[in-house]
């Protein structure tokens, strides 16, 4: 028996070690939470090349909006409004809770005129929220936290001159089936 322990410790330790490598090398090889670029704010999985791109571009907008979303947002969609002439920016974030009703939505609608837009900014996910108003900056944030998927959260933006909308978008926060 005496001769057979050391055999049996050093295989057990053998097999051991090969089980639990593959665990520790998943665990180590994980790519870090991507973030904008020169921002604190993370992108979420869901931001597509035109987000990435707009996000890169526009940081301080990002980061500003990050801030007034709060702590755990990530970055969903940036999308310029009404197309490449680009009035406004509308900025999408997504926050994914571990408990429930901890999942969350936030929009903020940058004017990109430099000159005060009555602009409405509108977010429903299990509740509506809505910033209306002239503005020179931007408006909301709104935000809507609960028991939902916050990518299916539907969001309008609308931006007047004078009486005609000069920007006029619904969408969701990003792509939802």
């Amino acid at each position: 028996m005496r001769k057979w322990l050391p055999a049996l410790s050093l295989s057990v330790a053998f097999i051991s070690s090969v089980l639990a490598a593959p665990h520790a090398v998943a665990l180590d090889s994980r790519p870090l939470p991507e973030k904008v670029p020169g921002t604190s704010v993370k992108l979420s999985s869901s931001a597509d090349r035109q987000t990435r791109a707009l996000a890169a571009a526009a940081p301080a907008a990002v980061q500003a909006g990050g801030l007034l979303c709060g702590s755990g947002y990530k970055l969903a969609l940036a999308n310029q409004l009404p197309d490449s002439r680009r009035f406004g920016t509308l900025f999408t974030y997504v926050k994914w809770g571990p408990a429930r009703g901890a999942n969350g939505a936030c929009a903020v609608f940058d004017n990109n005129l430099g000159v005060k837009k009555h602009m409405k900014l509108k977010l429903c996910g299990s509740t509506c929220k809505v910033d209306e108003g002239w503005f020179s900056d931007y408006a909301g944030p709104v935000k809507v936290e609960g028991d939902f998927d916050p990518g299916c959260a539907m969001v309008n933006a609308l931006m007047w001159e004078g009486n005609v909308a000069i920007i006029d978008r619904q969408t969701t926060v990003y792509g939802c089936d």
